[in-house]
């Protein structure tokens, strides 16, 4: 007798389709969390803000194109500005480092000048303060 005693109790195939679709649902949802706490952080003020802090909004554009995405290759999601192409911006903000600023002077003249940035993180803080609740969306999940 060549009978499989794993191909008795359940089937398989099934099973594992329920198992990715509840991993994909969770992890969407874990990118969400952390994209709305990231958001949440980056108020909208005047000025800079203190260094080792979140940094301060002043026309949403970092606030609004921090995105999540779920990522099939590699199994996770991925959460993070987009859309800022020839600027390293956010990554100096979250990890500090230096950066041409160019300013305009009258005349149409441009001044550019490389400066030196403070850490201001936004996305590592949001990851940190989400983490405990994130075992919790595991709970359940498996449906069917």
């Amino acid at each position: 007798m060549d009978i499989r005693i794993k191909n008795l109790f359940f089937d398989r195939p099934k099973v594992q389709r329920a198992v990715d679709a509840a991993r994909r649902r969770v992890l969407s949802k874990a990118g969400a969390f952390v994209r709305q706490e990231a958001r949440q952080s980056i108020r909208k003020r005047k000025g800079t803000s203190p260094p080792g802090r979140p940094p301060y909004s002043h026309v949403g554009l970092l606030r609004n194109l921090i995105l999540f995405g779920y990522d099939e290759r590699t199994d996770s999601v991925v959460i993070g500005p987009l859309g800022f192409r020839r600027s390293n911006a956010p990554n100096v903000l979250e990890f500090g480092g230096t950066t041409v600023v160019e300013k305009r002077r009258r005349r149409g003249k441009r001044v550019r000048r490389k400066v030196r940035i403070a850490q201001r993180a936004y996305m590592g803080p949001a990851l940190e303060k989400e983490r405990p609740k994130l075992p919790k969306l595991w709970a359940n999940s498996v449906r069917g």
